[in-house]
């Protein structure tokens, strides 16, 4: 048995994160301790950075180290062209495509009625003015192809009808898929291949 509480809640700790069981991360924590100058010390110098200066971008919801994100700021994306996500860590699954250079709007999430998530919980009405302040010319819906995304893009549709032009993503992505679980070529593919809502 191991000696040491700090050791065994760090196990118990990185347990919790999505893709580790309790086996993986009692792995991964023996690896960091053995390579504690290579690993362990900096991961805990740059947990302790990013846990001090990470926050949400005041436009998009994009996570960085500013106030607004280094793609809201950067001059050369398209600015006409706006991809509403679910999460980031669907926008970084578009980012990693490399296909969409424009700009991006983080919902934080899907409509559900289960869950009593309704379009106040979410950054609809943030889109909605962004509609409506900046020159958006294409919104284009890529959410994932579950009941819920489907849900909230059918309703974001609504809201946004005769305003700007609507597309979704088209082939590649399939039923019930999460973005975040697709490969670059899909999502490529599914861009490329968009549709008017």
């Amino acid at each position: 048995m191991r000696d040491g509480g700090d050791i065994e809640a760090l196990i118990q700790m990185m347990a919790r994160l999505p893709g580790l069981g309790p086996r993986s991360a009692r792995r991964a924590v023996l690896h960091m301790i053995r390579k504690r100058g290579l690993l362990l010390t900096p991961l805990a110098e740059l947990m302790t950075r990013v846990a001090r200066d990470a926050r949400e971008c005041l436009n998009c919801g994009n996570i960085g180290t500013q106030d607004i994100c280094d793609i809201c700021q950067d001059n050369r994306r398209n600015n006409g062209l706006l991809c509403v996500v679910e999460d980031v860590s669907d926008l970084w699954a578009m980012e990693r495509s490399g296909v969409f250079k424009g700009r991006y709007h983080v919902l934080g999430g899907t409509l559900s009625a289960l869950d009593q998530v309704g379009p106040e919980e979410l950054r609809i009405p943030k889109l909605s003015a962004r509609v409506d302040s900046e020159e958006i010319t294409e919104v284009i819906l890529a959410l994932n192809a579950t009941i819920d995304g489907q849900t909230t893009a059918h309703y974001i549709a609504d809201q946004l009808e005769g305003r700007v032009t609507l597309t979704s993503l088209a082939q590649g992505v399939p039923i019930g898929g999460e973005l975040d679980y697709l490969d670059e070529g899909t999502i490529t593919a599914a861009m490329n291949a968009r549709k008017p809502v």
